[in-house]
């Protein structure tokens, strides 16, 4: 039997029949429209086709170079940018451009009366400063400087066409330049100064001023980084500070105390606006030079300003009816000569070539500068002739030298000109005369001996004969030495100098402070010799303070800026004796003669004695008047530039009255006080018993009984020294 091994086969299920299912018949698919054909651009054949597939593979060739290009430009001047702006320091290191330092110069009383240098007012920010200063700088030269990024396409383009319409090249006048790129030109492009590269600081900076494609482009740079690297307000910082706004002030702070008197954060809208209007050019607009213009430029400001919304209506009109006026320092032009003689006198590492900020204190006062050139002006309005060019000097200063007041030519508001009271060589003629009578006196000779006016000849070695005149070409006879000085006889005054020795005249001259070559002649007695009105000066001082000599002086304190301690200082300039007490006090009894009834009448003053000399040289070159009363010494000088004789002046003439006139204004107010002089004995008694000056032709001939007194005077004087 057949048999699976014991195991049943699994049951399976039958499996079912299974339906097909019916196939869901398709919607026959519509058939596509066939794609619309573009229809192609119809080829141009021939030459016409040509050049049009020419051009255009040019153009696009151009616009890929371009685009190209475009983008390493970019790149390149973002680097640039980047370069520049890593370079720049902070803020405060760029507020001071200044290469050299500067000088302020104050009065007697301690006021500011001048500058030297470049005068720098401290720094100061867009906060610090008078917001309407700030406006009239940003309204005059950038409207738009809070909107740009440093350079203004729009602004560059408007300039261009405006230089182009008035025929200059498109880079000359108007610049279109930024308040930013104005300030990188402040700053030279980030190129510091180098004495080895440039002359001077003057071609430095012409350099930085170029307009050249060039540098604008480098300019262009150097503002975008600017702006990269500052904020607007650091940048208008820097130029509020740098910028150069003529007679020496760097910065709006200098500028304002230069021409105002006050700081900048002081200011109105006037003075801002004329502040402002000083950044197109400094010089041509600069009060100082001509204030009508300046005060014509602020309102043109004014205006911008009121246009931009910066001043209403009524603010501007109040502004217009009142425009800024200078201070009174401002108006005296930086001291005029005065200033120039004391830049000249003190140590040039100090004053004139300085790079520290330094402080001088002088001997100047401007009341008595403004009496000196208001009565220079009203000699020349009233008693010269209309068109003269005759120059005129004026010092005025004290028994001991302190030069007070100084007038180096009928341009008084001037500043670096030929000072002819300190610089012009000129014959000093009769104002000589008082050293010979001097040398007389200290030698025991009174104001009352006599000497004999009557032809002389004298031999000279070398030269022949020597025959003076009189300038009258009149003798008259026996004189005293008083009345010899007054009437200016020639002849008496040679026969003293011979009599005392030339060389006693020239020691006592030298040694009062006349410092030029004197004659060695017997013309040195008649002024034939050159000096400056303040050696003369200085000299006529010496004679009023008693014999002792004197060195003119206008120098009293010099210190840095910031320092207490000063490095020069200067108490008087009395020196040495030159001649007795006695003698000067004399001296200058005989001096008075010559204003109370001799050549010098035209200086009298109606309440004060007056000692005086009157001077005219040959050809009436030179015409000198210097007097002194017991307050001041005053010298003037009259003549030519060019040595042209004076027509119809002597010193007693207009140099008297100008005299005059300066001392009636000097003294105002002062109460008179008596010189210090000697009447002579013999002249209150109406007596005449002092010696005679002996009458000869020389030296040599003089009589036994003269020599023999004037030896025993020498020998008293050499045992009392």
């Amino acid at each position: 039997m057949g048999n699976t091994g014991g195991r049943r086969p699994p049951l399976v299920a039958e499996r079912r029949p299974t339906r097909a299912k019916a196939k869901t018949a398709k919607k026959p698919k519509k058939p596509a429209k066939p794609a619309r054909k573009r229809k192609a651009a119809p080829q141009r054949k021939g030459f016409v086709g040509m050049v049009r597939r020419l051009f255009g593979w040019i153009g696009h060739l151009i616009w890929t170079a371009t685009w190209r290009v475009g983008l390493v430009v970019v790149i390149l001047l973002a680097l640039a940018v980047g370069f520049f702006a890593m370079g720049l320091p902070p803020v405060s290191e760029m507020l001071d451009g200044r290469t050299r330092g500067s000088v302020t110069l104050l009065d007697r009383d301690g006021d500011i009366f001048a500058w030297r240098g470049d005068q720098f007012g401290g720094q100061i920010t867009t906060n610090t400063v008078a917001p309407v200063l700030k406006n009239a700088v940003v309204a005059t030269e950038d409207k738009r400087f809070y909107h740009h990024f440093g350079v203004s396409p729009r602004g560059v383009a408007s300039a261009v066409r405006i230089n182009l319409r008035e025929g200059r090249g498109p880079l000359s006048g108007n610049g279109g330049s930024t308040i930013t790129q104005q300030t990188a030109k402040l700053l030279c492009l980030g190129v510091p100064y180098d004495a080895d590269r440039w002359k001077s600081e003057s071609a430095y900076e012409a350099d930085c001023r170029r307009s050249t494609l060039q540098r604008k482009l480098k300019e262009a740079v150097y503002a975008l980084a600017m702006e990269l690297r500052y904020s607007k307000d650091e940048i208008l910082t820097i130029y509020l500070n740098r910028a150069y706004l003529g007679a020496g002030a760097r910065g709006f702070e200098a500028a304002s105390q230069r021409y105002f008197g006050k700081s900048a954060n002081q200011v109105n809208a006037s003075e801002a606006a004329m502040l402002a209007g000083l950044l197109k050019a400094p010089s041509t607009y600069a009060p100082t030079s001509n204030l009508k213009r300046a005060q014509d430029r602020a309102n043109l400001i004014i205006g911008l300003m009121e246009e931009q919304k910066y001043l209403t209506p009524a603010q501007a009109d109040f502004s217009r009816a009142h425009p800024a006026q200078l201070s009174e320092a401002a108006a005296a032009r930086a001291g005029g000569y005065f200033a120039d003689w004391v830049m000249e006198a003190g140590p040039s590492f100090l004053t004139r070539d300085t790079t520290e900020d330094v402080i001088i204190r002088t001997t100047f006062d401007p009341r008595l500068q403004t009496a000196a050139e208001d009565a220079l002006a009203y000699i020349f309005e009233n008693k010269v002739k209309e068109g003269s060019k005759a120059e005129v000097a004026i010092i005025v200063m004290s028994a001991d030298g302190a030069v007070r007041a100084m007038v180096g030519g009928r341009q008084t508001k001037v500043s670096g000109a030929f000072n002819r009271a300190t610089m012009a060589l000129r014959q000093t003629g009769s104002a000589f005369k008082p050293f010979v009578y001097a040398a007389a006196l200290d030698l025991g000779f009174t104001p009352n001996a006599t000497v004999v006016d009557e032809p002389i000849t004298i031999d000279v070695p070398g030269s022949g004969p020597y025959t003076p005149k009189n300038y009258t070409s009149k003798f008259y006879g026996r004189v005293t030495l008083t009345e010899a000085l007054a009437q200016s006889l020639n002849i008496p005054a040679i026969r003293v100098s011979e009599s005392v020795g030339r060389e006693n005249v020239r020691k006592i001259a030298a040694d009062f402070g006349i410092k030029s070559d004197l004659a060695v002649g017997p013309a040195l007695a008649l002024g034939a010799s050159e000096s400056t009105l303040i050696e003369m000066t200085g000299a006529y001082a010496g004679i009023l303070n008693g014999g002792l000599s004197v060195t003119p002086y206008g120098l009293t304190e010099l210190r840095l800026q910031g320092d207490n301690t000063p490095l020069i200082g200067q108490e008087g300039g009395m020196g040495e004796r030159v001649i007795s007490e006695k003698a000067a006090r004399s001296l200058t009894y005989m001096m008075t003669q010559v204003v109370e009834r001799g050549s010098g009448q035209r200086a009298k003053l109606p309440d004060r004695q007056v000692a005086g000399k009157t001077g005219t040289t040959q050809a009436a070159r030179d015409a000198w008047f210097i007097g002194f009363t017991a307050e001041y010494v005053t010298g003037v000088w009259m003549g030519y530039d060019d040595n042209t004789p004076l027509k119809g002046v002597t010193g007693g003439g207009l140099p008297a009255e100008i005299w005059r006139e300066t001392m009636l204004r000097v003294t105002e107010g002062l109460p008179p006080r008596p010189l210090p002089m000697d009447i002579p004995a013999e002249v209150e008694a109406g007596q005449d018993t002092s010696r005679q000056v002996p009458n000869n032709n020389s030296r040599r001939r003089r009589d036994g009984q003269a020599e023999r007194a004037l030896i025993d005077v020498l020998r008293s004087l050499l045992r009392n020294r």
